[in-house]
């Protein structure tokens, strides 16, 4: 495993809460385990998910959705697949 690297952000105060919070709710989705560093680049994700989609780039989302997907419990998993299984047929 590589070791992490340090990276700095300068924030104003009134743009700290909001940051917080969204690592605070990413650790919730993601489990209360994963660093902070882990749940930031999970927000990065979605949202470079949601921008390459309207800019037409499907690739970005399909990235950010297989690895949401190996965070989704076994029964909710199965759910997940079986969605897409009944539809295709």
């Amino acid at each position: 495993m590589k070791a992490p690297q340090r990276s700095a952000l300068k924030l104003y105060k009134s743009q700290i809460p909001v940051v917080e919070q969204a690592i605070e709710t990413a650790a919730l989705m993601l489990g209360t385990d994963k660093s902070r560093g882990y749940c930031l680049e999970m927000i990065c994700a979605d949202f470079l998910a949601g921008a390459n989609l309207e800019n037409g780039n499907s690739r970005v989302l399909l990235q950010s959705v297989l690895r949401f997907f190996k965070f989704l419990p076994g029964e909710e998993r199965k759910a997940f697949l079986d969605h897409f299984t009944d539809r295709a047929s």
